[in-house]
């Protein structure tokens, strides 16, 4: 009931042309359906709704989140980015790679499928769009990145085949420092020039030293510090937050603009992912499991790669947009298909 008032206050303040008055009871609506989800089926809902609220607030008062003082808040991108992916190296371990040798048919579909499906369509919608080119350009950059942790989450959730999972995300991602430059040096190019050498570098930099660094430490420190364990995804899950509403309020004005044809871009691209990923194994013969597993990897990407490499290009305002409005989506739909799938049997799936 609480739910339904404050809604319709807010509904009320903004047809009555308040301001940014409404922004506090937006805020409020999200954070307070946030607790209400807590304890529920619906549980796995309540991250994103936060993220609701965060981007509420950062659309309302983007002053709070692009600056404080002389010090320019878009410079914690990249330091979050790196502690995220040492996070993801710390839930790793060499281990991981060795499904590539167990696995080799499944990790190489899932590879082809992670590195063409979703930069092809990136670059089909940004062509059509008819949206600025660095815009555009961002949408071909959440194509050509990795799929990130997020996936492994959902294939878990949706009982599929996990270690495929986890492996296709630390291999896809120890690619994509080479993958990932030449893809957009390849599509993206006609919107934005692309320096191979620099992107290359920025992924080291951001991606793989830090997974790295993490590996070595889960390796020498496995069980030394629980508490690490405990933190990181917490930490992880604030640091994407931080990052989502540090771009929104950088790109406020576009997206105010172009908002709804951005959305629904985003919608086309993460939905095709999933389709394109999970029938092209199936057309070939992949057991179910590692359907629905590969169908996650394609469809959901690392945006907060996606995110540090357009400020590494100096275009976070701009490129940095899709991958901004890109991450709360995938969490809406993955989390929505892995509930879907989990009350699938794969016995049943495989006689539809």
């Amino acid at each position: 009931m609480l739910l339904a008032l404050i809604a319709v206050l807010y509904v009320f303040m903004s047809v009555s042309g308040v301001g940014q008055s409404a922004g506090y009871v937006l805020v409020a609506f999200f954070l307070l359906l946030a607790l209400q989800l807590r304890g529920t089926s619906f549980s796995g809902f309540s991250y994103t709704v936060i993220i609701f609220a965060a981007v509420s607030a950062s659309m309302y008062f983007p002053e709070w989140f692009i600056s404080i003082g002389d010090f320019q808040l878009s410079e914690l991108i990249v330091p979050l980015l790196m502690i995220i992916m040492f996070g993801m190296g710390t839930s790793m371990s060499w281990g991981d790679f060795v499904g590539v040798i167990k696995m080799p048919q499944a990790v190489g579909v899932g590879l082809v499928c992670q590195f063409s499906i979703m930069p092809i369509i990136g670059f089909l919608l940004a062509t059509l769009s008819g949206l600025p080119p660095e815009i555009a350009a961002g949408i071909v950059l959440v194509g050509c990145s990795p799929s990130g942790l997020a996936s492994n989450v959902m294939s878990f959730l949706s009982n599929a085949n996990l270690a495929l999972s986890i492996t296709l995300t630390a291999v896809a991602t120890l690619l994509s420092p080479l993958l990932t430059p030449f893809l957009m040096g390849f599509l993206a190019d006609q919107f934005v020039p692309i320096d191979f050498l620099t992107m290359f570098w920025s992924i080291v930099k951001m991606v793989i030293l830090p997974v790295l660094a993490g590996l070595v430490f889960n390796q020498v420190a496995h069980g030394k510090f629980p508490w690490l364990d405990k933190a990181m995804p917490i930490v992880s899950m604030a640091g994407i937050a931080i990052i989502i509403v540090i771009i929104t309020a950088a790109g406020r004005d576009s997206l105010l603009s172009i908002g709804l044809i951005l959305i629904l871009i985003v919608i086309v691209h993460n939905t095709a992912g999933y389709l394109l990923g999970y029938w092209s194994c199936r057309i070939i013969g992949l057991d179910k499991k590692s359907c629905r597993t590969i169908a996650f990897e394609v469809g959901m990407q690392n945006s907060g790669l996606a995110s540090g490499l357009a400020l590494e290009m100096g275009k976070v305002a701009t490129m940095g947009l899709a991958p901004a409005v890109f991450g709360p989506f995938m969490n809406i739909s993955g989390s929505s298909l892995a509930t879907w799938w989990r009350g699938k049997d794969t016995e049943t799936e495989t006689k539809t």
